[in-house]
């Protein structure tokens, strides 16, 4: 659910120039899932029974919560319709002392959640109620514009293709009353769509509360109504709810929340989204819903209609993991698996199902502990879970050495996130790192930093076919897609799914853009400062500025614009650094500050760009000395590049939809 940390260094955490290359439309009707290519087993690996497991996991999560500083976590796992094991570990509240218990403590699985509103999506289209390739807005009490002529569809939404940038506005909250209506939040805040739909993967927790809303529109009854009618009440799921605040009942059996175990446990999160992300359960009521899924969809779905969801994977980049209707594709040593993360601020969880096994596993983890070992934990389970009850011999190939090493030379560059923010001042963070840069080791080989390997190494990618890579410590493939001999996009597995990499345009590239942005402030700060420091050696020494008239004024006011960019950048970087440390700060309460910075760009950075060059004109026109004029002309390129700043990754503007 969270803004991913790809938006300030990728942007701290929670919750990222215009995309050069548009992939072609999906079609109408998705084409059969691709089948996944067997590996040979591997004789003698452990069998998935009861005891087995529950003594994997003994020594597999104590240890990694205690490393992680988390305070609790809890593992589910299905086989064969059946619960195998549910285990706590951990605390669910540190203070109290109080364990974790699958039956009965309550976990926030994020994102998770949308598997659950998609399902009710699929509900109701296999009743004729809805169309999956159909206009959205025939189902909307407001309308979605076309993007290069086409509509959203909720077959976008499912694939996450629906081209909307991310949305950070009023996501997270403590109130304890709540989020507003589910209505009112969507027609509050309307995201720009960035790409045309069906073309480009772009996560969206918009989205997906589109189709929430969609579900209660057409069902005659609340989200929240529908589902604990239509899928926790078919499934026994008692201690499960979307509800914010939870209900009576059900409060004192949720598991407190931690930035890390061993600190102090935050409020109850509120999620104005709630459809993408507010959902609360159980380990043991999450097992049913595996279970369900697992078995051609239970008593939610037609087999039918559970094999639609399953099995209609939309292939943007071949070699890498891709969507289905919902479910990401996350196929692990030739066995078919699909599943779906999930963060809040606190909690960090992730399902996954083997279809063609009738396996099921779930985690969830209550804290989000120190140097993002959440996500490493959750990535390292399923990938060693897999390799010792589903072990393969490995069968990758390898590219000759001259075209590996010409292919990774064409890889080099600076891309844009897919998910990221485009038409807000939040775009600026791209130049503080949420644009990733690909560069070449020693060797030769590529290097991809944004996503470190389990122990925060750099990982080591080996190319075994044409533009696919593979970590030589893991089962992550980097896959590029190449157009007239061209990169137009890349990604890895554990992303792929939702999320592509595409290159930057010249323009906006942080590999330039960011030195010459902090080389222009370092000119302009140092200017402001030797003004009033000048103007007290004069006075000590009795001197004089020998200016006067014209030049005098151009002179003054060119310190003083200079004077006020510095600051209006700092405050820049006050406001987006409160607002990324405390995500509540994203509901609206600093607009006040928002719009002031706003203004004071337009008005500091234009008036500068006009002081420097009356300035610089003045100063040639008088034929000063060189280090006049050479200075005279850093302040103008100093000022116009804080200007093009301003006006790309719009400081200037008046836009209150973040």
């Amino acid at each position: 659910m969270r803004l991913w940390k790809t938006a300030l260094a990728g942007a701290l955490a929670l919750v990222a120039g215009p995309a050069l290359t548009r992939q072609a439309p999906a079609p109408a009707k998705p084409a059969a899932a691709a089948p996944v290519a067997a590996a040979p087993a591997v004789t003698g690996a452990p069998q998935l029974t009861r005891a087995d497991v529950d003594a994997w996991l003994d020594g597999y999560m104590p240890y990694a919560l205690n490393r992680g500083d988390i305070a609790g976590a809890v593992v589910v796992v299905v086989k064969d319709g059946q619960v195998l094991s549910q285990r706590g570990f951990g605390y669910a509240d540190v203070a109290k002392k109080k364990p974790v218990d699958p039956d009965n403590t309550l976990f926030r699985p994020g994102s998770v959640s949308k598997l659950f509103t998609w399902t009710a999506v699929m509900q109701l289209v296999e009743q004729g109620k809805l169309n999956l390739d159909a206009d959205v807005n025939q189902y909307l009490d407001f309308k979605i514009p076309p993007r290069d002529g086409k509509p959203v569809t909720l077959r976008n939404i499912l694939t996450h293709t629906a081209g909307f940038e991310e949305s950070a506005r009023g996501n997270f909250s403590y109130n304890p009353k709540g989020p507003p209506p589910l209505g009112d939040v969507l027609k509050a805040q309307r995201p720009e769509r960035i790409f045309a739909p069906g073309t480009t993967p772009a996560y969206s927790n918009h989205a997906t509360a589109i189709a929430g809303h969609i579900v209660a529109r057409v069902s005659g009854m609340s989200f929240d109504d529908y589902l604990d009618r239509n899928i926790f009440g078919r499934l026994g799921m008692t201690k499960s709810s979307f509800r914010q605040p939870l209900p009576a009942n059900l409060q004192p059996l949720m598991s407190r929340g931690y930035q890390l175990g061993s600190g102090e446990p935050t409020p109850f999160e509120m999620v104005a989204v709630g459809p993408a992300g507010s959902l609360s359960a159980t380990g043991a009521d999450m097992a049913r819903f595996m279970i369900a899924h697992l078995n051609q969809g239970g008593a939610l779905l037609r087999p039918e209609t559970a094999r639609q969801m399953h099995e209609s994977k939309l292939t943007i980049i071949p070699a890498v993991n891709r969507m289905a209707l919902g479910f990401y594709e996350q196929n692990v040593n030739g066995h078919s698996v699909i599943g779906h993360g999930g963060d809040t601020l606190l909690f960090h969880s992730y399902l996954w199902i083997f279809p063609g096994d009738n396996v099921g596993v779930f985690v969830s983890m209550n804290s989000g502990g120190k140097d993002g070992a959440t996500g490493a934990i959750r990535d390292a389970l399923l990938s060693d879970f897999a390799d010792r009850y589903f072990p393969a011999a490995n069968t990758d190939g390898r590219v000759d050495a001259k075209t590996a090493a010409e292919h990774a030379r064409m890889m080099v560059g600076t891309y844009n996130n897919s998910r990221r923010m485009e038409t807000n001042f939040l775009k600026v963070m791209e130049l503080a790192g949420g644009q990733v840069k690909i560069t070449l080791d020693d060797k030769g080989g590529i290097v991809f930093g944004m996503i470190p390997g389990l122990g925060g190494q750099e990982r080591k990618w080996v190319e075994i076919s044409p533009f696919v890579w593979r970590d030589q410590d893991s089962k992550q493939r980097l896959a590029a897609k190449v157009v007239d001999g061209k990169v137009v996009a890349f990604s890895i597995d554990m992303i792929s799914p939702f999320m592509v990499f595409e290159p930057v345009p010249a323009s906006e590239s942080s590999a330039w853009l960011t030195p010459a942005l902090l080389l222009s402030l370092l000119a302009l700060a140092g200017t402001a400062l030797a003004w009033p420091i000048a103007a007290i050696v004069r006075r000590r020494f009795g001197a004089t500025l020998a200016l006067s008239g014209k030049a005098l004024k151009a002179h003054r006011l060119t310190r003083g614009f200079a004077a006020l960019a510095v600051a209006v950048i700092i405050g820049w970087m006050v406001l987006i650094g409160a607002m990324m440390s405390d995500y509540t700060l994203l509901g609206g309460q600093l607009d006040w500050a928002l719009i002031l910075l706003q203004t004071l760009s337009l008005f500091g950075f234009v008036g500068l760009v006009a002081a420097a060059g009356w300035n610089a004109w003045l100063v040639w026109q008088e034929k000063r000395g060189w280090l006049a004029r050479i200075w005279s002309v850093v302040l103008v390129l100093a000022a116009l590049i804080l200007l093009w700043v301003g006006y790309a990754f719009h400081l200037i503007g008046f836009n209150l939809v973040y």
